[in-house]
């Protein structure tokens, strides 16, 4: 899948699951590690791993492979690593102490 595609299909799959406030943040020219980050809340502890483990299913399902799905048995937030991006599912306490879009903006 193009980069387009691949961020249309995970925004799809994240608002499947009610994901909340989807933000795609373009990281290429800081990062060596990705092109692009999404950013998104989960309304509970609960929901953050239910987004986390039905993108990973949902990716792999269409050949993606994920390189790596960190935090879900926490559930305060959420990495996973789709190698060109890296999605953050987050409750709305830890994405307002973080604020990982003004750090990478």
């Amino acid at each position: 899948m193009q980069d387009q595609e691949l961020t249309a299909f995970i925004i799809e799959k994240i608002e499947d699951m009610k994901g909340r406030d989807i933000t795609t943040i373009d990281i290429s020219v800081k990062s060596n590690f990705a092109d692009y980050m999404i950013v998104c809340s989960g309304n509970s502890k609960r929901h953050v791993k239910s987004i986390a483990q039905s993108l990973t299913m949902e990716c792999r399902a269409a050949g993606i492979k994920p390189l790596g799905v960190e935090g879900d048995d926490v559930g305060e937030w959420a990495l996973v690593d789709l190698s060109n991006f890296i999605v953050h599912i987050m409750t709305d306490e830890t994405r307002d102490r973080y604020q990982l879009e003004e750090l990478w903006s």
